[in-house]
């Protein structure tokens, strides 16, 4: 029995709302469980620099959490002086994932920054900002295409992402806290609205996996994303 109750195949609720942030050309508060990420996208009328003159754009992420959006506080690490490593990575993440569902030409010599800060913290951070983030990102191309600054629709197709564990020797997706914190593995998948692949991260520790579990995972994980999508495209 997991912690919450749910079934091995159950992800937890989730509930979008757009159009949260007055000045951001796209953003949303995703609840997936007890997580809480409030994501906006940003809009800049010029490239990167190593992209000028390419005709190309760019899309790329910030993430953040809040002092208190654990169970103990954490230190701002602007009071730190800069960011952990564990930042670092996943708003790198976020920004590969986000890239993969876009046609950077398409998009024009301009980026758009999406910003990823959790205000609550119970599990799949990343996984909702992921997820999350592409709501503001949609929202934010749809502007553009009003706006007739892009000639066709920069984004490929819908990006989500889910994690996937084992947990008191059991496949399970969706995994909370409690879950994350004793799973002996535990796995990231992101994924397209029509179920390509974009990213795995997939660690063991304290127990190894078999290849036929890495198949459960996968399956799990494609169910996952597929109810993540709806969520998305039901916001939109």
């Amino acid at each position: 029995m997991r912690p919450s109750g749910r079934n091995l195949s159950e992800m937890r609720p989730i509930s979008i709302e757009t159009g949260v942030m007055r000045h951001a050309e796209g953003s949303c508060l995703i609840k997936v469980g007890g997580t809480h990420v409030l994501c906006s996208a940003s809009v800049e009328e010029k490239a990167p620099p190593f992209l000028r003159g390419t005709g190309k754009g760019w899309v790329t992420a910030e993430y953040g959490m809040l002092p208190r959006a654990t169970n103990t506080r954490n230190r701002r690490e602007a009071a730190a002086g800069k960011q952990g490593g564990r930042t670092v990575e996943i708003q790198r993440l976020i920004g590969r994932s986000l890239r993969a569902g876009v046609d950077l030409r398409a998009l024009g010599e301009r980026q758009i920054v999406v910003d990823c800060d959790v205000i609550q913290a119970d599990g799949g951070t990343r996984c909702a900002s992921i997820t999350g983030g592409w709501v503001a990102l949609r929202l934010a191309m749809n502007k553009l295409i009003a706006a007739d600054l892009v000639t066709s629709d920069p984004l490929l197709d819908n990006v989500a992402a889910v994690s996937c564990g084992i947990y008191a020797g059991q496949p399970v997706v969706d995994l909370d806290y409690a879950e994350d914190s004793e799973a002996g593995t535990d796995g990231n998948f992101v994924m397209t609205g029509a179920g390509q692949l974009i990213e795995v991260q997939m660690s063991a520790e304290g127990a190894t996996f078999s290849r036929p579990q890495m198949t459960e995972l996968l399956d799990l994980a494609d169910a996952g994303v597929a109810k993540l999508v709806e969520a998305q495209k039901a916001a939109i």
